[in-house]
């Protein structure tokens, strides 16, 4: 609990990109660096780095990164590499694939859920 916290805070002083409160953007977003959405936007947004969605964020939108921290609303698909964190006060419709799934008690979560990473079989330890 409070290392979600924590982490959301060390990822918001890496912002590059910012989509404010008041800003609302329509199409696509391409990106090497991480992106916090704090607006709303219907599109695509693809980034080699990590997606903030903050609690007055609304997407309408297919998401793809490394991470992402979601707080707002994302209607949309969302594939992950690594880690997706759905923070209490966020609403997820749509598929996603992630390498990693951590949903706190209180966020809202509708649709399927792709796990990327295996855990090796146990044929395979031996």
């Amino acid at each position: 609990m409070f290392g979600s916290k924590k982490q959301a805070i060390s990822m918001s002083d890496q912002v590059g990109t910012i989509i404010g409160r008041d800003t609302s953007f329509k199409g696509c977003i391409n990106s090497q660096g991480t992106i916090r959405i704090d607006g709303q936007h219907e599109g695509e947004l693809i980034t080699a780095g990590d997606i903030v969605v903050g609690e007055s964020g609304r997407m309408q939108a297919q998401l793809k990164a490394c991470n992402v921290i979601v707080a707002g609303m994302v209607t949309g698909n969302i594939e992950v590499s690594d880690k997706l964190e759905l923070l209490p006060t966020a609403k997820v419709y749509g598929d996603i694939k992630v390498g990693t799934l951590t949903i706190n008690e209180g966020a809202v979560f509708r649709g399927a859920c792709q796990m990327l990473k295996e855990l090796p079989s146990s044929e395979d330890a031996e």
